[in-house]
């Protein structure tokens, strides 16, 4: 069975998706931020329902300092843990006026200063409003079908990246995530995921289309023995 490797999911997903990019809608790089602050634990359609509002009212980060804490959380409440991203926003625009000059800093280092800014998020600002690529925006798509797929057995965030970073082209560090984030909102779901429409069906480790002996084989030797044993529990405690 063919081993699914970063190279063969960039080929393949890019010409599944031809057009994957961040979906959040942005026109400067403080908006894309602030839009990147809000997309946490909310999708990036209800963010773009309420940044169409946001980015009329705030256009630089003089205003999102200057208005009232209780103002700035009405406006972002829908997005969810809105007390917490109303200070992230405004302390993060305190910094960039402080320290920056008004201006969204353009290196990994810098950014990471700024109050609820992570890799990730700091990787989506850089790659897509600077077109530099100092990360891979690791989100809970981009975990879910990397450890799905096979391309990594990491577990935390932090480590997944290290590991993508370490098999991908740096050129592709980007794109690798848009389009892991395309196909699962498309087709590989967190819960139910469609694996008989899925291009990987017959090679992912994880498919549900697979018969038993060809999932167990297409995983590492590990997990295998795993397998086995709990398959080998199950028949001998199953009734005569």
């Amino acid at each position: 069975m063919q081993k699914i490797t970063v190279d063969l999911v960039l080929r393949t997903l890019k010409k599944l998706y031809p057009n994957a990019k961040c979906s959040l809608d942005w026109t400067t790089p403080l908006e894309l931020l602030v839009a990147t602050i809000l997309s946490a634990q909310c999708t990036d359609k209800r963010v773009n329902i309420v940044t169409k509002f946001l980015f009329k009212k705030y256009r630089s980060p003089q205003e999102y300092v200057r208005v009232p804490v209780s103002e700035l959380e009405r406006d972002i409440h829908s997005c969810g843990t809105y007390k917490m991203k109303t200070r992230a926003i405004q302390e993060t625009c305190r910094t960039i006026l402080r320290d920056f000059k008004g201006e969204v800093p353009r290196t990994m280092r810098e950014m990471l200063i700024l109050r609820g800014v992570g890799r990730k998020t700091a990787s989506i600002v850089l790659s897509t409003a600077y077109g530099l690529i100092e990360g891979i925006p690791v989100d809970t798509h981009c975990i879910r079908l990397s450890r799905r797929l096979g391309l990594t057995r990491q577990k935390e965030q932090g480590k997944i990246e290290t590991d993508l970073m370490k098999k991908t082209p740096r050129r592709d560090w980007a794109m690798l995530s848009h389009l892991l984030v395309a196909h699962g909102r498309s087709v590989c779901f967190a819960r139910s995921p469609k694996c008989s429409e899925c291009v990987f069906k017959k090679t992912c480790p994880s498919s549900t289309s697979l018969r038993p002996a060809e999932r167990a084989t297409s995983l590492p030797s590990r997990e295998r023995g795993i397998q086995g044993k709990l398959h080998l529990k199950k028949k001998r405690s199953s009734p005569s």
